[in-house]
């Protein structure tokens, strides 16, 4: 039996057996998955907690972690994204100044 690697694989994806591998495009085409990919040096994200792509919603600092709560609101389950960012800075949580500060 003389088959190559390359044909089981293409066989495998297209009965559905082996999933095909995402591009980064169709992951950024997500709802909340625009940025995948873009932050290569973070190591803790909250976007796949929200629904979103891994490698979303960068929390590696405090600063970062703000900017995930402000902008989970794209995320399918913004609740999911706020409820990670809060699991790693529990000081945002309540009584911070960003909770405090007039609109």
């Amino acid at each position: 039996m003389n088959v190559s690697n390359g044909s089981i694989k293409t066989s495998l994806i297209k009965n559905n057996i082996m999933a095909k591998k995402e591009t980064l495009t169709e992951k950024r085409d997500k709802p909340g998955s625009s940025n995948a990919g873009k932050y290569p040096d973070v190591k803790s994200f909250c976007g796949p907690a929200g629904g979103a792509e891994e490698g979303t919603y960068p929390v590696n600092s405090l600063e970062r972690a703000k900017s995930a709560i402000k902008l989970a609101h794209n995320a399918p389950d913004p609740d999911g994204v706020k409820s990670c960012v809060y699991s790693k800075f529990p000081e945002l949580k309540s009584g911070s100044k960003m909770k405090r500060r007039k609109k």
